[in-house]
């Protein structure tokens, strides 16, 4: 892999560290780039599964304290998440290298839609939370069963393609719970950490006992983006708007899908 390629990832990852920590969907700019430099499906979802690994791990220890202040409320939580994850990063895995052409791009389209519609199916969740048991029944809310159950299911989507999950807990865990976004942070950043890091482990043993192909060079350079961009550029995205943001990510990834289907 070239030099410049190498530092437009480099450039990307820390973006997406950076989104990731603030609202999430950072692996759109990153995934895409490593389809148009011509990467098959599976190997960049790999490849950017473990680099951005490092987005979630810096901003969770920005909210080191915000984590820690739940306690052991957010074990089922982790465990739910974890398991469906690794679920998740199996049926990559087995699914055949001539779906995936096809899948993938269009996982691609679907994020993309969450990035653009986010805030009318938060608030269509929130809608259809009126009226049900509160999550406060069971002691915290998160250990409700209905947040347990859908942060499960968007974890095998989480696992198996990794780009826009954040948005998708941010949107399950503020409707559930009732608390705006800037109360679960914390909470979607942990998960993220966990279904990513769930899924790199997946992904590395499949790749010492079976050979499953990873480009560490480009999984390098996302890394360090990710670790620097989710430390250190959290407090700058949360500064921007999030038209800015979004707009950003959806520019990023329909450039690099048109250069992937020319």
């Amino acid at each position: 892999m070239d030099p410049l390629s190498l530092l437009v990832l480099l450039i990307m990852g820390t973006l997406a560290g950076a989104i990731n920590a603030a609202v999430g969907s950072g692996s759109l700019l990153t995934l895409p780039v490593l389809l148009a430099l011509g990467i098959p499906p599976g190997t960049a979802v790999r490849t950017n599964t473990i680099g951005i690994l490092f987005s979630t791990i810096g901003s969770v220890t920005g909210y080191r304290r915000e984590i820690a202040a739940e306690g052991r409320a957010l074990v089922p939580l982790i465990v739910t998440t974890a398991v469906l994850a690794a679920t998740g990063s199996v049926l990559l895995l087995l699914s055949p290298s001539d779906a995936l052409d096809v899948v993938v791009p269009v996982l691609i389209v679907l994020a993309l839609l969450l990035v653009v519609l986010q805030k009318p199916i938060t608030r269509a969740i929130a809608a259809r939370r009126a009226g049900r048991v509160s999550a406060e029944h069971f002691g915290s809310p998160y250990r409700s069963p209905a947040l347990l159950a859908a942060m499960g299911g968007a974890s095998v989507y989480g696992g198996y393609f990794t780009a826009a999950q954040g948005i998708l807990y941010l949107g399950v865990l503020g409707a559930i719970t009732g608390r705006p976004m800037g109360e679960v942070n914390h909470v979607k950043n942990l998960a993220s950490l966990v279904v990513n890091a769930a899924a790199a482990t997946v992904y590395l043993v499949a790749h010492v006992v079976l050979g499953v192909e990873i480009v560490w060079i480009a999984t390098a350079a996302i890394a360090v983006g990710a670790l620097l961009g989710g430390y250190f550029g959290a407090h700058l995205a949360k500064k921007l708007p999030e038209g800015v943001l979004r707009g950003i990510i959806v520019l990023v990834a329909i450039v690099a899908l048109v250069r992937q289907v020319l």
